[in-house]
């Protein structure tokens, strides 16, 4: 056997069907469209997510509310009772230090520091921002809040 005598295996190879060149191929005139009606026109048929005339998925489902502001500001919240646990007297908190002890995960990440929960410990604290009540409860225990809060 020799490369030149290699063939397909028999009925294994078609021809395409070639439509709409002529009667004598078979499949002339209506091209295999049948006779008249919306599929045998061009550019005939339904859009995608046509459902025979029922309202489509898409318009029946109901449009969503509001907007998102694009300019929002996400804060990673921190509470006063969790730097108590976390930090000791006279200590500085900062973001280098809560992303130091696990509180959050990155360092460009924004804190801010909320006021539930006790304060025991004289705390300097300077993060990003510091809630009303927060500033009150870690100057009430004798630290005190810096820049650029």
């Amino acid at each position: 056997m020799q490369l030149k005598d290699l063939r397909p295996a028999e009925g294994s190879k078609k021809n395409r069907k070639r439509i709409g060149r002529g009667n004598s191929s078979g499949h002339g005139t209506t091209a295999g469209r049948g006779t008249k009606g919306q599929l045998s026109r061009s550019g005939g048929g339904k859009g995608a997510g046509f459902e025979g005339g029922q309202q489509p998925l898409a318009m029946r489902l109901p449009k969503l509310p509001g907007f998102k502001n694009r300019n929002r500001v996400e804060y990673a919240p921190v509470n006063v009772a969790r730097l108590d646990g976390l930090f000791n007297d006279g200590d500085t908190v900062t973001v280098e230090a809560l992303v130091e002890k696990g509180v959050i995960k990155r360092t460009y990440e924004l804190v801010k520091v909320l006021g539930d929960g006790e304060l025991t410990k004289k705390l300097t604290v300077s993060v990003d921002k510091v809630s009303a009540s927060a500033k009150a409860k870690i100057e009430a225990a004798g630290g005190k809040v810096e820049a650029p809060c």
